[in-house]
């Protein structure tokens, strides 16, 4: 139905307004209030009334797609809804509809509206006769409704909901019944023993044949009677069962999902988004989801389908809408370092802060929470913490986040300093530090590494840049935040361990990090817990903030 649709904002300030050509599914993705269900209701009301609502504040513009006059028959089978019984219909009028509304229109004017979708009052003519009986938002309460029992009407007479239209289809419902099959080990059946109701229920074996579920004899009393009822069911069960039966049987053009993945185990979500793609494509559909779930990404981009993923964010009243590349996605998803640290998690955060090793993330996540609590203008809202294995391969993290516009900060010992060659270069690239600057701040590295061995200072436990002289400290001071600017940021006075020293914590790394929580306290209400003062590592986490924050930051390519 969509060829493109354009939004009021791109990538980043200054840069061109995101201009999507539509695939046939187009997930929307970022963190909480950025627009994500907000975009679906616009595209909805344009759906309805064939024009962008006056206080769309996402969508630019939308684009259908025209309909050639010679499938214009081919098209008109999914328009035309058949007469019932008691419908007067004049010569030259058609019926078009849903379950729940149909309306009379002329088949010339018709004509006319699909071969013109983007032109005027045809437009609004194809919209109000057609688009808004074939699009369906499905949000969290609806979704759980989808599969209770409804009416089997007259069977006479066209269907009056989903279940009974698949109820009359075996093609479809044996499809239901093979997605339900392969995610819970049960099959889909409806049940029409209770006379003038369908009733959806999982059985532990299929069906014979179309009699023994359709049915009303004494095998199909039997069969039924042993079939779990779909309300006995877990919430996942009903609202994974309830999407796929209306994307199969509802036959929406256009479906709208917002946050598919609530109530689904991560497994069924991947699952949810897999089939969701591969129906969306053969059934030449148009479907847009918001979700917060990696996992439903994941089995979105592993269908093979052509698909968007748009990332969203609002921050300090400046919006974006970034394209992420297909390639970049799976790099995230395949790559066993990435993966295995929750990398893709990040779409759905508004920043991201990669540290050396899990203790160190331990410790400075505690510190944000604090900061959160207790000062919370500096503290960093809605951030994941993620670890590498070390100060080496903290580049691989931040570097593809980066380039799905995420700002990822990274956070270091001071012994990065020693780390020349490749290790530094590829920190400096993997927050895209231009190449230009990256020569002059190597030579810095080296002479600061030189003094710090001239001087016989452990850098790392020796105090860091405030044991060097006044001049090498300013020049140290210099290096560090110029990196800053880009989202590196150096521990000035070592390591982790150099933090918060008034505890008197000892030992390293895990040991280290065991005792500065014990000394930190653990409850709020006593006079031992520590909350967040002036400088020290609560300074550090501010300057953190300070570069998370700013719609201005250094280090993310507008592009890729």
């Amino acid at each position: 139905m969509f060829e493109r649709i354009k939004l009021k904002f791109g990538s980043a300030q200054g840069e061109e307004a995101l201009d999507l050509n539509v695939t046939p599914i187009t997930v929307f993705v970022g963190p909480n209030n950025s627009g994500k269900s907000k975009v679906l209701r616009e595209i909805q009301y344009f759906c309805r009334e064939g024009q962008l609502d006056a206080r769309s504040v996402i969508l630019e513009e939308a684009i259908l797609r025209n309909v050639d006059k010679e499938n214009f028959h081919e098209k008109l089978s999914h328009l035309e809804k058949e007469p019932s019984e008691h419908d007067s219909l004049p010569e030259g009028n058609i019926i078009v509809g849903n379950y729940q509304e149909r309306i009379q229109i002329t088949k010339k004017d018709l004509e006319q509206a699909i071969g013109q979708v983007n032109t005027g009052h045809f437009r609004q003519w194809f919209c109000q006769w057609f688009l808004r009986f074939n699009t369906l938002l499905l949000d969290g309460q609806g979704r759980m409704q989808l599969a209770r029992e409804q009416n089997g009407g007259n069977l006479q007479s066209p269907p009056q909901n989903s279940l009974s239209a698949l109820f009359r289809d075996d093609e479809k419902r044996k499809e239901v019944r093979r997605i339900v099959r392969d995610a819970f080990g049960l099959s889909f059946v409806i049940d029409p023993t209770d006379l003038g109701k369908l009733k959806v229920r999982l059985s532990e074996t299929p069906p014979k044949n179309n009699m023994e579920e359709r049915g009303v004899h004494a095998e199909a009393v039997v069969f039924h009677s042993k079939a779990k009822k779909i309300e006995d069911l877990s919430d996942g069960v009903k609202a994974f069962t309830g999407i796929v039966l209306e994307l199969v049987a509802g036959d929406p053009m256009v479906l709208l999902i917002d946050e598919p993945e609530a109530f689904l185990h991560p497994s069924l979500s991947y699952k949810l988004g897999r089939e969701v793609s591969v129906t969306s494509s053969s059934q030449n559909k148009n479907i847009f989801v918001s979700t917060h779930s990696a996992n439903f990404i994941m089995g979105c981009v592993q269908s093979g389908v052509p698909i968007n993923i748009v990332r969203l964010t609002y921050s300090q009243g400046s919006a974006t809408a970034r394209l992420l590349p297909d390639d970049k996605l799976l790099q995230l998803m395949r790559n066993p370092l990435l993966r295995s640290t929750g990398v893709v998690d990040g779409l759905f955060y508004e920043a991201v802060i990669v540290t050396e090793s899990d203790a160190d993330r331990a410790f400075y996540q505690e510190v944000n929470e604090r900061l959160l609590r207790y000062s919370p203008t500096v503290g960093i809202s809605n951030c994941l913490f993620i670890n590498a294995q070390n100060k080496q391969t903290v580049h691989q993290i931040i570097k593809p986040l980066r380039e799905l516009g995420i700002p990822a900060a990274a956070i270091v010992d001071i012994d990065v300093l020693k780390e020349g060659g490749q290790v530094w270069s590829n920190f400096l690239t993997g927050g895209f530090m231009p190449q230009i600057s990256q020569a002059p701040l190597g030579t810095i590295r080296q002479s600061l590494k030189q003094r710090f061995t001239d001087l016989g200072i452990d850098m790392k436990r020796g105090g860091g840049i405030s044991a060097l002289p006044d001049e090498e400290r300013e020049a140290a001071e210099n290096l560090l935040n110029q990196l800053a600017e880009y989202g590196l940021f150096v521990v000035p006075n070592g390591e982790l361990e150099s933090w918060l020293k008034t505890l008197k914590a000892t030992g390293h790394g895990p040991k280290w990090l065991i005792e500065i929580f014990e000394k930190m306290g653990e409850n709020p209400d006593s006079l031992d817990y520590v909350k967040p003062e002036i400088g020290d590592v609560w300074a550090f986490i501010e300057t953190i903030k300070d570069w998370t924050s700013s719609v201005t930051r250094k280090g993310i390519p507008a592009k890729i």
